[in-house]
C-alpha cells in the first residue's frame, strides 16, 4: 500500500529572516504585488541614506547656524517622521478619492503659489521667491504643484479617454491650469523648478496617450519663449555662460558662475574610487554652497567615490524599473498616468541634478529627490509614493476579480 507523504508547513526557522522582514513590511504597507514591495523597499533605503547623507553633509554648516552639528539633520529627520506615514496613509486611501481631490488641490497649489508671489507671506531665499511662511513653518508650494499636477492631469485625461489623441482636447484645460502654475512659480525666479514642472507636465500627457508630435510644438514654443526669460537674470546668464564657454583662470569667472561647477567637480575629484570616507569631506567646510541640498551628489562622491555614486545611480534605476512594470501592468489609466508622472519627476529631477553636479547642465538649483535636505520635496516625493500604491493595489485587486 502506498503511503502518501504530505509536506509539513516551513518552520519560522526555515522561512529566515528575510521573509519575515517581506511579512512586516507587507503588514506594514497595503501592498500586493512584488512591484510596490520593490518600490516602498527602494523608496525607503533612498530615504534612510538621505538622511545619513544629509547629517555628514551640512554638520558643519549646521555646526556654525544653529549652533549644533545635529541641526538640519534633526529638521530632515522630522521631516521623514511626517512623510513616511502619510505615505503609508495615502497608500491606504481609497483609489477613487484622488479623482474627487484632483481639482482641490490643484487649485489650491495655484493659491499657495499666489499667496507667494503676490502677498508678503512669500519668502524669497537665494534669490527666489519660492517658499511661503505662516506662523514660523515655511514650505515650498511648487513641490506641491508637482504632486497635484500629476494627479490633476490623471484625473482629467482618465475623463477624456480617446479624445486626448485630438490636439485640442489634449491641451484644454491642461494647457490655462498648469501654464499659470508654471508662471506663477517662473514670477518666483525658480527657473529650476519651472524646468522639472515642463518635464512633468509634457511627462504625464505622454503616459495618457496624447500624441508625442501634439507634445512637440507646444515645447518647442514654451522653450523659445523662456530664452528671454532665461537672459533676464545675470545670475542666471553667468552660469549659463560658464557652462558653455567653460571657466577661465580669472578671479570673476571663479567667485561668480564658475564656484558651484569647480568645488562640485573638485570634490567628486577628491573621492576617486572609494571615497575619503563618511564625514570626511573637505568641500563641506563652506567650500561648496547647498552641499545638503543640491549638490550633495558631490558630497556622497567625495565621501563615498564613485563606487557610493554608482550606487545612487543604480538606487534611481531601481526606482525607475519598479514604477515601469507598476505602467506595464496597470489596466486602469488613472494608474498608468499617475504613476507616470511620478516616474518623470523623481527620476527626471534626479537625472537633472546629478547632470548639474557632474557638469553636463548648467546650475539649475534642482534638489535631489528624496535624499536631498528640504521638507516639502520630501514629504511631497513620499505622499507621491504613496499614492502610487494606492492606485497599484486597487489596479492589482481589479485584476484579481476579472476572470
Amino acid at each position: 500500500m502506498a503511503t502518501t507523504v504530505v509536506d509539513a508547513p516551513p518552520t519560522p526557522a526555515v522561512r529566515g529572516r528575510g521573509s519575515s522582514a517581506v511579512v512586516r513590511l507587507r503588514r506594514l504597507f497595503p501592498t500586493v504585488t512584488g512591484n510596490e514591495l520593490l518600490l516602498v523597499g527602494t523608496t525607503l533605503f533612498l530615504v534612510v541614506f538621505g538622511l545619513v547623507m544629509v547629517l555628514s553633509s551640512s554638520a558643519i554648516e549646521s555646526r556654525a547656524e544653529y549652533g549644533s552639528m545635529l541641526g538640519a539633520f534633526q529638521r530632515q529627520g522630522l521631516f521623514a517622521l511626517v512623510g513616511v506615514p502619510l505615505m503609508l496613509v495615502a497608500s491606504r486611501v481609497p483609489a477613487h478619492w484622488w479623482r474627487r481631490l484632483a481639482w482641490p488641490g490643484m487649485l489650491l497649489a495655484i493659491a499657495l503659489q499666489a499667496l507667494v508671489v503676490f502677498t508678503p507671506l512669500g519668502v524669497v531665499i537665494n534669490g527666489n521667491r519660492n517658499w511661503l511662511s505662516i506662523a514660523g513653518f515655511t514650505l515650498q508650494p511648487g513641490e506641491l504643484g508637482k504632486l497635484a499636477l500629476c494627479v490633476w492631469i490623471a484625473a482629467i485625461f482618465t475623463m477624456k479617454d480617446d479624445l486626448a489623441r485630438k490636439f485640442l482636447h489634449a491641451w484644454i484645460p491642461v494647457a490655462p491650469v498648469a501654464g499659470a502654475f508654471i508662471l506663477l512659480v517662473l514670477r518666483g525666479n525658480d527657473f529650476g523648478t519651472v524646468i522639472i514642472l515642463a518635464l512633468l507636465v509634457l511627462g504625464t500627457m505622454f503616459f495618457a496617450g496624447v500624441k508625442w508630435w501634439h507634445l512637440l510644438l507646444p515645447a518647442i514654443a514654451a522653450g523659445v519663449a523662456a530664452i528671454p526669460v532665461l537672459l533676464s537674470a545675470d545670475s542666471r546668464v553667468r552660469r549659463l555662460e560658464s557652462f558653455l564657454v567653460g571657466c577661465q583662470n580669472t578671479d570673476d569667472d571663479y567667485f561668480s558662475g564658475c564656484w558651484q561647477q569647480l568645488h562640485g567637480t573638485w570634490a567628486l575629484a577628491n573621492g576617486g574610487l572609494f571615497g575619503v570616507g563618511l564625514g570626511n569631506s573637505r568641500a563641506k567646510w563652506m567650500w561648496l554652497a547647498e552641499a545638503d541640498n543640491d549638490y550633495i551628489f558631490a558630497i556622497i562622491g567625495e565621501e563615498l567615490g564613485l563606487v557610493g555614486a554608482v550606487v545612487v545611480l543604480l538606487l534611481f534605476v531601481v526606482l525607475a524599473v519598479a514604477l515601469l512594470r507598476i505602467i506595464r501592468e496597470a489596466t486602469l489609466p488613472m494608474t498608468r498616468i499617475v504613476t507616470g508622472g511620478v516616474l518623470v519627476w523623481l527620476v527626471g529631477q534626479a537625472v537633472v541634478n546629478i547632470a548639474v553636479v557632474l557638469g553636463l547642465l548648467p546650475v539649475l538649483g534642482v534638489p535631489l529627490p528624496l535624499i536631498s535636505a528640504g521638507g516639502s520635496q520630501l514629504v511631497a516625493a513620499l505622499v507621491a509614493i504613496g499614492i502610487v500604491l494606492s492606485l497599484a493595489r486597487h489596479d492589482a485587486r481589479l485584476r484579481q476579480t476579472v476572470p
